[in-house]
């Protein structure tokens, strides 16, 4: 595992970093790293969707299914 290094982080992210990681019994370092990584995460899905092709459905059809699939 490699080591980051962060400058210039802003005290008012700090410290909310600070109390995040207090009420979750975790280090600033941990909570840092599993923030950073859902970020990240939730970027390349971003992406990922982006370039998959445009599907019209309409809403009143996904309700109907989801209600079809309850009901079995």
């Amino acid at each position: 595992m490699r080591t980051l290094y962060l400058r210039n982080v802003p005290d008012q992210v700090v410290a909310d970093l600070e109390v995040l990681a207090a009420e979750q019994s975790m280090s600033v370092s941990a909570l840092a790293v599993r923030e950073l990584a859902e970020a990240v995460q939730f970027r390349k899905n971003a992406a990922l969707l982006e370039i998959l092709p445009a599907t019209p459905v309409a809403m009143q059809d996904l309700v109907d299914a989801v209600r079809e699939a309850r009901d079995r």
